[in-house]
């Protein structure tokens, strides 16, 4: 959430299916905001042992809205 304060910016975990345009619906739809665009990036899950077991995390997809400059989310 970094982004939030200089550029209006929020991240999300998102369904790894969900495209930019639902995404984009689905925020503006929960928070009641108006989105100006969206970057999305797939994220590898790490790899992980315990003990001679190798594993990994599971991968997800994040993405970061930007919103038009009069909106704000209040997380808290």
């Amino acid at each position: 959430m970094h982004f939030a304060n200089t550029r209006g910016a929020y991240s999300f975990e998102v369904n790894k299916k969900a495209n930019k345009v639902q995404i984009k619906n689905a925020v503006e739809k929960i928070y009641s905001v108006k989105v100006r665009k969206v970057k999305t990036a797939n994220r590898k899950g790490k790899v992980r042992r315990r003990g001679r077991t190798v594993g990994s995390t599971p991968s997800w997809k994040k993405a970061v809205v930007f919103l038009k400059p009069d909106f704000h989310i209040d997380l808290f």
